[in-house]
């Protein structure tokens, strides 16, 4: 067999750190071929030495995840590098934290911007190559594309959004062979919260959660490697993860609403009063 035959090609999106890095080393340790993006092409080429040192075959290419032509010129640069893509992680991804009262609609459109188009923009360039190889589409979404959260409007609305598109993906492709993976992984240690949006459009900065207590994004990481060699469909992670689906799925919307806005508010700084 050739080289594109034993080595697959993997590409993880928003991978300079948190859940992106993680996928990246986890992937790459496992004999991948690894090309990861990210807006900061400084801090992009330092996460891909770091993964080089761990013997880790990696292709760093700077891009916006909300930009359309830069995830064209991603994918293309890809392919002219390896000639191949085998699996795609949409991981790059940002949050915010505001009561929509108070929001600036201009933070919607970029949460929605980044999470929402920004997979559909990859996953576009990207699904030729990966019909060819009957590879794999995975999106890092979250429990709030399963439950809305309150002060989180614009990233459940954009989470929502990712679920639903890839659910009519995975349709779509089933007889084209592709797996499509739509990954939740909780409250999960990242700098998500720390670069989450407040009502003006201007980072938080501090984290509203202990992160030393969640799930380690090595942890998530782990798992969605796990899922997409079983090629699941779904990945629901963390204790609280999974009760809050399934509590959702069954009891009254009036209960569940009081039991989220009662978690929610005990985060501290909460804009929930």
């Amino acid at each position: 067999m050739d080289n594109q035959s034993t080595k697959p090609v993997v590409i993880v999106t928003g991978a300079s750190s948190g859940i992106g890095k993680a996928c990246a080393e986890r992937f790459g340790k496992a004999g991948m071929r690894v090309a990861i993006t990210g807006r900061n092409a400084e801090r992009l080429e330092a996460t891909a030495q770091e993964l080089r040192q761990q013997g880790i075959e990696c292709l760093a290419v700077p891009c916006d995840a909300a930009k359309k032509e830069e995830n064209e010129r991603m994918v293309q640069r890809v392919v002219e590098e390896w000639g191949q893509i085998d699996i795609l992680i949409n991981n790059a991804g940002i949050s915010m934290r505001a009561l929509f009262e108070e929001l600036d609609l201009s933070v919607i459109e970029q949460v929605m911007q980044i999470n929402f188009f920004g997979t559909v923009y990859a996953t576009k360039y990207a699904l030729p190559y990966i019909i060819e190889r009957q590879g794999s589409i995975v999106g890092i979404s979250s429990i709030a594309g399963y439950r809305g959260l309150p002060a989180r409007t614009g990233y459940s609305a954009s989470k929502f959004a990712m679920n639903g598109f890839l659910e009519a993906l995975r349709t779509e492709l089933l007889k084209k062979k592709v797996h499509v993976l739509t990954a939740c992984p909780g409250f999960t240690a990242s700098n998500i919260r720390n670069t989450a949006l407040a009502k003006d459009g201007r980072p938080q900065g501090e984290s509203p959660r202990d992160e030393k207590k969640l799930m380690s994004a090595e942890e998530v990481a782990e798992a969605i490697f796990k899922a997409v060699k079983k090629r699941k469909n779904t990945l629901v992670l963390t204790s609280q993860g999974k009760l809050t689906v399934f509590l959702n799925k069954w009891l009254p919307s009036k209960i569940m609403d009081k039991l989220v806005y009662n978690n929610l508010a005990k985060e501290k700084d909460s804009p929930l009063r």
